[in-house]
């Protein structure tokens, strides 16, 4: 059974559906005003790994995100950029789609955007206004956040703490509109001035942020669904006003379980990552920077998705050449499959099985990365000592082979067969130091083995022929 960590309880609960072997599952999406950021990607990889594993378990998943595209920060942009806010929305969903593709994140199964529920999140706030739940103030419509009596549960904070920071946090003329400071907007008054607002029962405005996401999530999952996700810094004040709206507004228990990315930081010294610190990396940036996109992937998805990341030079060295470790495996493995014969090895095959058992018994306990990933360390080492044995069986090879591929799909990673070209420099070297080998001239075989060195290029002599892997 799959236990999860509920934000909620603080406890690491099993996983029980609503429906049987179905996971109905929000994740909140990024506000679409620039490219996204490694922390929006760690969001998204930690539950798209989690949604892989489901899938992997059996699970039908109906996996929600959404897109933020209206704001003050969008508005904001589009206004120094001299375009429209759609056409600021426009261009960096493209993006986001682009980014995500090269990650290998599986398209929602639904990715609604804000602007396209207008209709819907006004009848929403309408409804908690005929509830007594919300009011208007000046054109804007505020949510009565004390009264929704457990308001703030899930950020387990005090509540007079928490009215205390807020208040530290609103300007005199907010205040004043504001019943109460905890009090928070669910529909901001604006003028038609051609940005972004449409016309509501409370005059021209737009919605709140928080809205939107209680709005797209009950729409297409239902006022009860199973699993919350997203940044922990999104607890609160994000998802306890989304609990606290949307409950007041069906009578119904919202989500089922909370689930909560850890931060990732920047530099060895492990500085969370903001802009005010001048250590804000995009994900278009280091696409650009990263020879394989797979190592950001595989970095990523294998660290426990609770955990901090420290996104640095070192750690994104080392996840390449564990990568590289697994592919290497891999691909001597598969390099075996012209030397084998028909049949099993039904021993190689249990040790397989014990493998996957250990992987799944790890990922089932809050999806456990890290010793998931042991698990396939495990694994590659097996398929390294079984490629080396004088007699190997085709289908134990296939059955490895497959294993492997399907475990570091759960991370996102693919391509493990894949092996890069060599340019045909390096081709004719190779050759030129078979021939040599060949006529006995070991010390010309072994200059050519020298200048591939140098070139990056690592020679393998099997009693299979010449493999090859880059440093």
């Amino acid at each position: 059974m799959i236990n999860v960590f509920n934000t909620m309880t603080l406890q690491k609960e099993p996983f029980t559906p609503i429906e049987p072997m179905k996971v109905s599952m929000y994740v909140c999406g990024p506000t679409v005003y620039n490219y996204i950021h490694i922390g929006n990607a760690r969001s998204a990889i930690a539950f798209d790994t989690i949604r892989r594993y489901f899938i992997y378990r059996g699970y039908e998943v109906r996996y929600v995100s959404n897109f933020t595209d209206v704001d003050d920060k969008m508005i904001k942009a589009a206004k120094e950029q001299g375009i429209s806010v759609p056409e600021l929305a426009d261009r960096y969903i493209e993006a986001y789609e682009a980014d995500t593709k090269a990650l290998n994140i599986l398209p929602a199964t639904v990715r609604p955007r804000a602007t396209e529920n207008i209709p819907e999140i006004i009848e929403f706030v309408q409804e908690l206004i005929n509830k007594g739940y919300a009011y208007v103030s000046e054109g804007d419509v505020y949510f009565r956040a004390k009264k929704y009596k457990d308001y703030g549960i899930l950020a387990h904070q005090d509540l007079n703490e928490m009215e205390h920071n807020s208040a530290g946090r609103l300007d005199e003329e907010e205040m004043k509109r504001k019943e109460d400071p905890m009090d928070f907007a669910v529909w901001k008054g604006a003028e038609d001035d051609g940005s972004i607002a449409w016309k509501s029962p409370w005059g021209m405005g737009r919605p709140g942020w928080h809205i939107e996401c209680s709005v797209m999530s009950t729409k297409y999952l239902g006022n009860h669904f199973d699993l919350h996700g997203g940044g922990i810094d999104l607890a609160f004040p994000h998802h306890s006003n989304e609990i606290a709206q949307s409950e007041a507004k069906t009578g119904e228990k919202f989500v089922n379980q909370w689930l909560h990315n850890g931060f990732v930081t920047v530099g060895d010294d492990e500085e969370k990552m903001s802009k005010s610190m001048g250590n804000f990396t995009t994900v278009h940036d280091l696409l650009e920077e990263l020879d394989d996109p797979m190592v950001l992937r595989f970095m990523m998805s294998t660290t426990q998705y609770r955990r901090p990341i420290a996104y640095s030079q070192k750690n994104i060295e080392l996840a390449t050449r564990n990568l590289q470790r697994i592919k290497t495996a891999y691909q001597n493995l598969a390099f075996r499959l012209e030397t084998s014969q028909a049949g099993n090895d039904h021993e190689i095959e249990k040790q397989v099985q014990v493998i996957v058992d250990r992987f799944i018994l790890a990922m089932d306990d809050d999806f456990n990365a890290q010793n998931g990933l042991a698990a396939i360390f495990d694994l590659a080492e097996l398929a390294n000592i079984y490629g080396t044995q004088a007699e190997v069986q085709e289908s134990t090879i296939e059955i490895i082979l497959k294993t492997m591929s399907e475990l570091m799909m759960i991370f996102g990673v693919d391509g493990l067969a894949k092996t890069e070209e060599l340019d045909q420099v390096i081709d004719d070297l190779i050759q030129d130091r078979e021939i040599a080998r060949q006529n006995r001239d070991y010390a010309r075989a072994d200059q050519i083995r020298d200048e591939l060195t140098q070139q990056g290029i690592i020679l393998e002599d099997t009693p299979q022929g010449v493999r090859w892997t880059r440093k």
